[in-house]
């Protein structure tokens, strides 16, 4: 922080304290924990002991202050002295290992970071015999100081304020971006989107003016109902033309997509629908007016013009106005139930449904307008062909959901079984209908599975509405018995198969060293065994007789593993519909020279696909010596894929998300084991944005034990994959210019996730000139 910013700061904390102290001018240890809002009391109580200099128990202004200042406008060492005496707990001017097991141990719960007891102890060993240099059994200061030179990313992160503990949300909120909307990165990177909007405005116009002059006979008011009702005629059909979503799939393997922002075209659709309401409003209070002054020469009256057929205004047995007011609420309807608090609050049937009102919008246009339906006569055919076509692939395929694997944070993972006839490219989703979960409902959902894999496919569905929940409960309850020799006969040859992948799957260790039962593993684990093949691959090297221990004889290790993987998993033959597939923007990936994969969470699952399918081509490509071990990748830019890096970044919550690709992700590892001349081609980064961040004095031993026992075991303690996680959030900024620095070629950002991370990746992509595209459907 600047001066002027400590200055401000400081007030700040003043006023704070004063709020908090009360009438004693003194806070207490609880008043101190609710001030800094830490999860772990352990810091706390050191952090307050350490500000208590007299000891009396209580914190006094003038003893916050003074230690504030120190953290402020301290030097390094003051810093690290004051990291120093955080971890001696019992201040014997040492740390032995009991006191660092303990500080990494509230380390991992403030960072909701959850490893076994001999994790931790992995973990406190490798930090303390890096530091205990002269064996003495204790960590001393130059020992700690030391040590962390050998981290250079530590050592500045402690040139930021200690004080930023406290430092008030506010105040990261209030930081001013410059404008962007007039930079030519802007313009570049939404040059299809705002020819668009230029094109659509300039139709909009010709037609509005061309129906006034048109019209020009009937007054003013008649005027602009006349030119309002063109405008709707166009926006009415155009909105459905952004809506064809087969006709739009096909177009985006056409010049088109090079014009036109085809996979913008919901956000269109939104645009046009809001103009739809606009033009409505305009329209209808034209007529009003217009109405005023045709009753007061003529011999009806207002209400007659406005509710009844008397006047005879309109084309089929003069309904005009009765239509018109029917269309004015079905519309206003329809925008309301489409907004985003509706859609994002768990209340997704409430837009569903009143979104099925289009058919009563169209039907009244025709009767209400003379020249709607010269419009609507081509759109309207084209849609109803997809929409037959669309019903009878869903009714022909005959679907089953053949496996269900519930995923930690509520994610039901779906395997259905493949038609023959169905094809699909990376990135694609699909419409699905479980008549067993809702009857009418057809959810879109992103295939998680790649292209290549013929005899499955599947669907990674997070509970987050009504569906999506009760779909986790169905699968979640126990399963029916059903008294009936077939399904006997079935149950028990699934039995037999599971507890054969079972007996497999103890033989493989997961990613903390324990025996496996990730749920991930296990599925992939049988899809193998579907497939013909021995084994998946896995990050440990297999046994030298390449036997499992159910092949050797041996029994299993546990069994308790086999109840919980029996709970998460089952096998069964439910029916389903699916429609689609349908293209979104990750269909430009494989152009692309170097692409950058980010997902949010379950954002992941169109990534899930496409970087299947990339490493599935790139294996294709990979060359090996006969008369070594050593293997290359030749001609990977060619007219299929001209892909030359690929950079997947994954951020999640918490820890337990990752188990949802975990072991797609190592089987990604592992078939880039051997390092490529020109870099690895796939590179992954992980964040989790629960754990501390490096910049937090809390999280510096913790990371520090992290990077040493991942060095150590070629490994990470949270994932088990080779790349580390990383704590809290990507810095955009140094991501970004890493991706630039490495010159692989054009570069273009696929997203998939939140929104509003969605906007600042957009303006970093901006800033450096990468094209950004963002999954939504």
């Amino acid at each position: 922080m600047s001066v002027d910013e400590d200055a401000r700061w400081l007030e700040w904390v003043t006023k704070q304290f004063e709020s908090i102290a009360g009438d004693d001018k003194e806070i207490d240890i609880d008043e101190f924990k609710t001030a800094l809002k830490v999860k772990e009391s352990f810091f706390a109580e050191r952090f307050f002991a350490l500000f208590d200099s007299d000891g009396s128990g209580s914190i006094s202004l003038d003893e916050l202050l003074k230690a504030l200042d120190l953290l402020i406008h301290g030097s390094e060492t003051d810093k690290l002295k004051f990291l120093f005496q955080v971890y001696d707990v019992d201040g014997s001017g040492s740390i032995d290992p009991d006191e660092l097991r303990t500080v990494l141990k509230s380390c991992l719960r403030e960072s909701a970071i959850s490893l076994p007891d001999e994790k931790l102890d992995d973990l406190t060993l490798a930090l303390f015999e890096s530091a205990d240099q002269d064996n003495s059994g204790s960590i001393t200061f130059e020992e700690l100081k030391a040590e962390l030179e050998n981290f250079p990313e530590v050592m500045e992160n402690l040139t930021i304020s200690a004080a930023n503990w406290l430092k008030p949300p506010a105040a990261e909120q209030k930081k001013r971006r410059a404008p962007r909307y007039l930079t030519r990165a802007y313009w570049q990177n939404n040059s299809r989107k705002l020819f668009f909007l230029c094109l659509y405005a300039v139709v909009t116009v010709l037609l509005f003016t061309g129906a006034m002059l048109q019209h020009r006979h009937g007054g003013g008011w008649f005027m602009v109902a006349k030119g309002c009702g063109q405008c709707l005629n166009f926006n009415c059909t155009f909105i459905l033309v952004l809506m064809l979503r087969r006709f739009l799939t096909w177009l985006r393997a056409t010049w088109v997509v090079r014009v036109f922002p085809l996979d913008q075209n919901i956000l269109l659709h939104q645009i046009v629908g809001y103009a739809i309401l606009c033009f409505t409003l305009v329209h209808t209070t034209a007529h009003v007016f217009n109405f005023v002054q045709l009753s007061e020469h003529s011999g009806f009256s207002l209400w007659e013009y406005l509710l009844t057929t008397r006047p005879g205004v309109g084309w089929v047995n003069g309904t005009a106005s009765l239509t018109g007011v029917v269309l004015q609420l079905v519309i206003f309807l329809m925008v309301l139930c489409s907004s985003t608090f509706v859609r994002r609050s768990g209340h997704f049937e409430v837009f569903y449904w009143s979104h099925l009102s289009y058919v009563w919008v169209w039907a009244l246009l025709v009767v209400h307008c003379a020249n709607f339906w010269k419009w609507f006569l081509v759109p309207g055919l084209i849609f109803l062909l997809e929409k037959i076509v669309g019903i009878a692939v869903a009714r022909m395929g005959g679907l089953h959901i053949v496996e269900v694997n519930l995923l930690p944070s509520k994610v039901t993972h779906l395997v259905i079984k493949r038609p023959e006839f169905f094809h699909f490219k990376p990135g694609d989703y699909v419409y699905i209908n479980i008549p067993e979960i809702a009857k009418y409902e057809w959810h879109p959902f992103t295939i998680s599975s790649p292209p290549e894999q013929s005899d499955s496919l599947w669907l990674h569905i997070r509970s987050m509405g009504q569906w999506t929940n009760r779909l986790y409960e169905y699968f979640r309850q126990p399963q029916r018995e059903v008294v009936s020799p077939k399904r006997l006969a079935a149950s028990l040859r699934d039995r037999r198969q599971l507890t054969r992948a079972q007996e497999e799957l103890f033989s493989f260790t997961n990613c903390n060293g324990a025996v496996a039962s990730n749920e991930n593993a296990a599925v992939e684990l049988m899809m193998y065994r579907q497939n013909g093949s021995p084994a998946p691959p896995t990050s440990e090297a297999p046994p030298p007789d390449g036997l499992g221990p159910a092949e050797r004889g041996e029994a299993p290790p546990t069994r308790e593993v086999s109840a919980k993987f029996g709970e998460n998993h089952r096998f069964c033959n439910i029916k389903c519909y699916v429609d689609g597939p349908y293209g979104t923007p990750t269909r430009q990936i494989f152009t692309s020279e170097h692409a950058v994969l980010i997902g949010a969470g379950i954002g992941i699952t169109p990534f899930a696909s496409i970087l299947q399918s990339i490493m599935y081509r790139y294996r294709m490509r990979k060359q090996n010596c006969p008369n070594c071990s050593y293997s290359w990748c030749e001609n990977i830019k060619d007219g299929e894929m001209l892909l030359r890096k690929v950079d997947f970044i994954w951020i999640n919550r918490d820890q337990k998300s990752f188990e949802w690709f975990v072991s797609l992700l190592t089987k990604l590892e592992m078939d880039q084991a051997d390092e490529e001349p020109e870099g690895r081609f796939l590179e992954m980064h992980m964040y989790m944005t629960s754990a501390l961040s490096k910049n937090d004095m809390k999280a510096i031993g913790l990371q520090m034990a992290l990077d040493l026992l991942a060095k150590k075991e070629k490994r990470d303690s949270i994932t088990g994959l080779r790349t580390r996680t990383q704590p809290g959030r990507p810095e955009w900024g140094k991501v970004f210019q890493k991706v630039s620095e490495e010159n692989k070629g054009k570069v273009h950002v696929f997203y998939c996730g939140a929104p509003a991370l969605a906007k600042t990746i957009k303006a970093q992509c901006e800033r450096f000139g990468f094209n950004f595209y963002k999954e939504h459907f």
